[in-house]
């Protein structure tokens, strides 16, 4: 079983390491259950580009530091379906040998950097606040109601300690507010 995270950097405003961030998620999705093959997409973007997706996909205007993007989950069959429900040549794929299509994470790092001081600390940390809400958002969790929103700020908190910090931060530090 393999988790794959797909890190594309397409903006050159601030440095990523983009191997730390493939890693992060690797450990976050499989602290959360995610027990079969499984694909997620992390795209870094500058202002423009992040700011042209929340128009275009959330009706707002201006940057924002993070987009998650979740994959329809409908059954994506492949071959054919012999009335036989045979297993050779022409038989389909099952449903749990397939990837699972976690979604894409859409991350402006211009933005984040300059959240970083109020939110998370520093720009590193920011950042991996940002991968873990973004993952938890395709995973399910929101933040509209008060108590979901604890419930997640609380679950991010608990990731990063374990997968990210060498120091554990305090309650209630480094929670994000993505609108």
């Amino acid at each position: 079983m393999s988790v794959d995270v797909f890190v594309a950097n397409e903006q050159s405003d601030r440095p990523v390491d983009a191997h730390r961030l493939a890693e992060l998620a690797r450990e976050v999705l499989l602290a959360e259950g995610i027990k079969r093959e499984a694909e997620l997409s992390v795209i870094l973007v500058d202002e423009t580009t992040i700011a042209a997706h929340n128009r275009q996909f959330l009706a707002r205007e201006g940057p924002t530091d993070v987009l998650a993007f979740p994959i329809e989950d409908e059954p994506v069959l492949s071959g054919r379906m012999p009335d036989n429900g045979g297993t050779g040549p022409g038989s389909h794929t099952r449903e749990e040998e397939m990837p699972l299509l976690l979604g894409d994470i859409i991350i402006c790092p211009e933005v984040a950097f300059r959240n970083a001081p109020e939110h998370a600390g520093t720009y590193e940390e920011e950042l991996a606040l940002l991968l873990v809400h973004g993952i938890l958002h395709l995973l399910g969790m929101d933040h509209e109601i008060v108590a979901e929103a604890e419930r997640m700020e609380a679950r991010e908190q608990v990731l990063l300690n374990r997968y990210f910090r060498s120091t554990p931060a305090m309650p209630g530090e480094g929670a994000v507010d993505d609108e």
